[in-house]
């Protein structure tokens, strides 16, 4: 049973009008197609929008979370009792007369699209990117990666907005990076990724868009197409979470229409009618087993929204 909304309604239509909706479907909105409702939902559409609404919640002390591209998380069938903030922040502006080059881009923005952009103007750094399914802002807090890149590696500067209305300018160090980690995740910060600018490097379009398709060709042999989060599991120390499910005996599955994938057992997809409980035991299942099997104590590299009582290691 879904609980009645303790937030303030009223005092949020006065603030943010039509512009606000109520018991909005999540799953439409998530990468893996699953979760329950959002109580209210507002839509940013630039950066500018993103830090006033996010100030005017913290002003009326009304819990928010924002929602960008909608991968790499499992919203609960039970879905948000905060505000959620759908982020469309998407501009993206460069600067290739600068050395080196680079790209500003809001935190609601496609990392894959950004990078693609990049290519277009012949700019290199990014190709590695290309296939991230999430959003500028999600890439900065959790260092998004791919074949032996990530954020960390070319971040210039991260915009911040505190709980207490200030912005700062964050720089790669000062986001205290770590494997599909950030200072923002490990400390469960109350801020804001606004936007964040990524430092490229001048070559050709025709070479990196050979570059970008050969990591193409590479994620279509190694990662099963389908509604899913992408990447389960953080990879342990010295091996892979794939292969530790794989040797578990675990790919194929199913609970539901929720199934660990045939071709990579760190994806879990949904076949359609899957419910995020159905993946959520797929997840107890996996790290029960592995655990079982091998010592090793697998940890989700989602995040959990809404509410889990079980602790899944997250």
């Amino acid at each position: 049973m879904i609980p009645t909304t303790t937030l303030p309604l009223d005092r949020l239509r006065s603030v943010f009008g039509g512009n606000m909706q109520t018991e909005v479907s999540l799953a439409r909105y998530t990468a893996a197609r699953v979760g329950g409702t959002a109580d209210v939902l507002v839509v940013v559409n630039s950066v500018d929008e993103l830090a006033q609404t996010a100030r005017e919640l913290r002003t009326l002390e009304v819990p928010f979370l924002i929602l960008g591209g909608g991968s790499n998380m499992l919203v609960s069938d039970t879905g948000v009792r905060e505000v959620v903030i759908l982020n469309r922040a998407r501009e993206i502006s460069f600067d290739d007369e600068s050395t080196p080059p680079t790209v500003w881009a809001g935190s609601g923005a496609n990392f894959g699209n950004v990078a693609r952009r990049a290519a277009s103007r012949g700019l290199s750094g990014l190709e590695w990117a290309a296939g991230i399914p999430g959003t500028v802002g999600g890439a900065v807090f959790g260092n998004a990666g791919a074949h032996g890149d990530d954020v960390a590696g070319c971040l210039r500067m991260a915009e911040i907005l505190h709980q207490d209305g200030c912005k700062e300018q964050w720089s790669a160090e000062e986001m205290g990076y770590a494997y599909r980690s950030s200072r923002l995740k490990r400390e469960k910060m109350a801020a804001t990724v606004l936007s964040a600018s990524f430092a490229l490097e001048y070559s050709t379009p025709e070479e990196v868009q050979r570059q970008m398709d050969e990591f193409a060709a590479f994620r279509h042999r190694t990662q099963p197409p389908g509604a899913s989060m992408g990447s389960m599991f953080k990879n342990p120390p010295e091996d892979y979470a794939g292969r530790l499910i794989e040797e578990a005996g675990l790919k194929g599955t199913r609970v539901g229409d929720a199934e660990i994938s045939q071709l990579h057992a760190n994806f879990f997809i949904n076949h359609g009618e899957a419910t995020a409980e159905d993946i959520f035991s797929l997840i107890e299942m996996a790290r029960q087993t592995v655990a079982e099997k091998f010592d090793v104590a697998l940890e989700l590299e989602i995040e959990l929204i809404g509410d889990w009582k079980l602790d899944v290691g997250n």
